[in-house]
């Protein structure tokens, strides 16, 4: 799936402007989730971590917070690690962002999506 192709869904559970488009999923029977993120302008989401999450920003710029207290701005070609069980924070500039990801285990199953 490329990002053209990618179909965009409100990320669970929250109301702002992001969203997520799974490219592979558990019924493709891997052990990962691989797809893409959307960020709106200026749009920020806080969650637990259920599952390893990591993020390579393709356009735009992201800046993530972790409860561990550490920050850290990413622009394109950024990768971003966050732990399962880190709590953290996701803010996208004033241009918003498009992330791909990569999530282990799948994160729909984790979150109970």
């Amino acid at each position: 799936m490329s990002l053209g192709e990618a179909v965009f869904e409100r990320s669970p559970g929250q109301d702002a402007d992001i969203f997520t488009a799974d490219g592979i999923e558990a019924s493709d029977g891997g052990p990962v989730t691989v797809g893409y993120g959307r960020y709106g302008p200026d749009q920020s989401l806080t969650e637990t971590m259920k599952v390893h999450d990591t993020l390579v920003v393709l356009e735009g710029r992201l800046t993530v917070e972790s409860d561990g207290g550490g920050i850290e701005d990413a622009g394109i070609g950024d990768i971003v690690h966050m732990p399962r069980g880190e709590t953290v924070t996701i803010r996208a500039g004033a241009e918003g962002a498009v992330t791909a990801y990569v999530t282990w285990p799948h994160w729909r199953g984790a979150s109970g999506d």
